[in-house]
């Protein structure tokens, strides 16, 4: 897959900006492709940069988790965020507090909005000086405040800014960036050029042309017959020999990607505890590296923590998992909660043998390999798994956020702030109580593990919330939420006849490929891109944004945030503000 929305942990969700310039923004993307600190050890390692202090009036700055300094702890917190005197929408109408306040609006009261986290923070949202400055009150002290104010609403767009469910379905009708939405539908997208657009970004190609693919080796075979210019595959082994062509280039960008499998566990074979701990330790995951990701990446090393990526800082401790195969320790987990093999050798209890259903989305062959590798080697282990998949549309965006399935396989795109609050804590579960909104889609809930979130995302301290980080990612692996496989690199592919220019500058950013507006497609004026999904909505709002396909082809490409994220993982302003936003802790 790829979850994300920005907000999440990114973002996956899922959730989500360009070197700090001029005083009014500057370029999408850093000009380094810079490979996350723990890279397999063929990639050569980089470290992450860090954009400049916030300095606020009589407030010491400390340095802060997401690659900028922000004050210390204290009771609330007050964000002034002044928008660029000449941003407008497409249709020349400025942007303003208004709009940032109907995105806040349509996130914490759209029905079934896929997150709310952060934004339940937010006391109050005003105008300041004029409505081009929007002074945004926090309740506590947010820590991730740079994963809000993404994929901006315009008001006068919508019917109801507290009711965006019905919006946004099949067209964005406006847009804040370079481009704007000709058309979409269920076959292609295409965006062209916003003659109103007041930033740096100058789009050298006049049209951009984005097509679904059914599967991998369609996607491949797309982009070597000159169909399409560009893909953005996921790797599976073989790979590289089916993108062996003269004209083809191919890069790996390690961004902030994981793929893991994952047990629901509100409902269904996994709310057993000790069927889902024994289940979880009798996973091989050196059998999965050697067989699935060693082949396409030779030297690789699988993630040895939970729910995000050693990116930035040393988020990730990388021991967490050690020696979490261990099937003594299953066989302990199953047998004291009531469970002996049968006859067969399966795992039963009262007489019966559970059915793990496992979903990937089909056509995607490392996932469906993976199937074929350890299915029968679970049965070895005394476990029945069969598959269950579906379509990505069917899996991303209708079954993931329904809590509908027992074991899942996919990536999460995740923001470079190490949060995980969205995807993980008990208030994100969906349920009638809280309007089915949240974007926790494994059901777990572990009170312990809430609070070390809370406290996380309020902890301004690095070293501190590093401590906080680790912790819950012990609460993860001991209550056997997910297995951690595999930090994940994009493969940006392009054909060099069809395309020049930094292509590949954007291969490992969570936004993926957001510098389209430098890429040359020379005398055709217009790019073709091959998706490797197709969203079925495109509502930025609700479940279809946690495919990353849909924020990556439509609201990271037409709906205006006050950041964006850099191919080395930091944090920038984008040219929608005049400059980094002014941060004030409230005493």
């Amino acid at each position: 897959m790829r979850t994300s929305k920005r907000g999440t942990t990114a973002a996956l969700a899922v959730g989500l900006l360009a070197l700090v310039g001029a005083a009014c923004g500057s370029s999408k993307s850093s000009s380094n492709t810079t490979p996350a600190t723990t890279v397999p050890a063929t990639t050569a390692a980089g470290s992450s940069t860090t954009s400049g202090a916030t300095t606020t009036s009589g407030v010491t700055p400390t340095s802060g988790a997401t690659g900028s300094s922000v004050p210390a702890a204290g009771s609330g917190m007050k964000l002034t965020i002044d928008i660029n005197p000449k941003a407008v929408w497409d249709d020349g109408s400025p942007i303003t507090v208004a709009d940032i306040q109907c995105t806040f609006d349509a996130t914490m009261k759209t029905p079934g909005s896929l997150s709310t986290v952060g934004y339940d923070q937010i006391d109050s949202i005003a105008a300041g000086t004029s409505d081009k400055q929007a002074v945004v009150k926090f309740k506590t002290v947010y820590a991730p405040y740079k994963n809000l104010f993404s994929n901006l609403i315009k008001k006068a767009a919508v019917k109801n800014c507290d009711d965006v469910s019905g919006d946004l379905q099949t067209a964005i009708p406006f847009s804040g960036t370079e481009w704007k939405q000709q058309s979409w539908s269920k076959d292609q997208e295409v965006l062209v050029p916003n003659d109103k657009y007041w930033g740096p970004e100058k789009p050298i190609a006049k049209q951009v042309v984005i097509v679904p693919k059914a599967d991998t080796d369609t996607e491949i075979s797309s982009l070597k017959s000159g169909e399409v210019d560009f893909i953005f595959p996921q790797g599976y082994a073989g790979i590289a020999d089916a993108l062996n062509d003269p004209n083809i280039k191919s890069t790996p960008g390690y961004g902030t990607n994981y793929e893991g499998l994952y047990f629901q566990q509100k409902t269904g074979v996994f709310a057993d505890a000790a069927f889902r701990q024994g289940f979880a330790h009798s996973i091989d995951r050196d059998l999965i590296l050697k067989t699935i990701y060693g082949p396409i990446f030779p030297g690789s090393k699988l993630l040895g923590c939970p729910l995000w990526v050693p990116t930035i800082g040393k988020w990730c401790d990388g021991t967490t998992y050690d020696n979490y195969f261990d099937p003594k320790a299953a066989a302990a987990a199953l047998t004291a909660g009531g469970y002996a093999k049968d006859g067969s050798g399966m795992w039963a209890k009262d007489g019966k043998v559970p059915t793990v259903k496992w979903v990937v989305n089909s056509g995607n062959k490392r996932r469906e390999t993976t199937q074929q590798l350890m299915i029968p080697e679970l049965k070895k282990q005394g476990f029945n798994v069969v598959q269950d998949n579906c379509d990505a549309a069917c899996f991303f965006q209708k079954r993931l956020p329904a809590l509908d399935y027992d074991m899942a396989m996919y990536i999460n795109t995740a923001s470079p702030d190490p949060t995980v609050t969205t995807i993980m804590a008990c208030s994100q579960v969906p349920s009638d109580a809280n309007g089915n909104k949240g974007q926790n889609s494994t059901g777990w809930c572990n009170k312990d593990a809430s609070a070390l979130m809370a406290q996380s995302d309020s902890e301004l301290d690095v070293a501190k919330r590093v401590d906080e980080i680790h912790q819950i990612g012990k609460l993860v692996a001991k209550d056997a939420v997910m297995v951690p496989l595999f930090q994940f690199p994009n493969i940006a592919a392009w054909r060099t006849d069809k395309l020049t220019g930094p292509v590949d500058k954007d291969a490992s950013n969570y936004m993926a490929f957001q510098n389209i507006w430098e890429w040359d497609p020379g005398a055709s004026g217009k790019i073709l891109i091959g998706a490797e999904q197709w969203p079925d909505c495109i509502n930025s709002i609700t479940e279809c944004a946690n495919s990353s396909w849909m924020v990556w082809t439509t609201a990271f490409k037409l709906q205006p945030s006050v950041w964006d994220t850099t191919a080395g993982g930091d944090y920038v302003p984008t040219a929608l503000v005049t400059g980094e936003p002014k941060v004030e802790v409230l005493k």
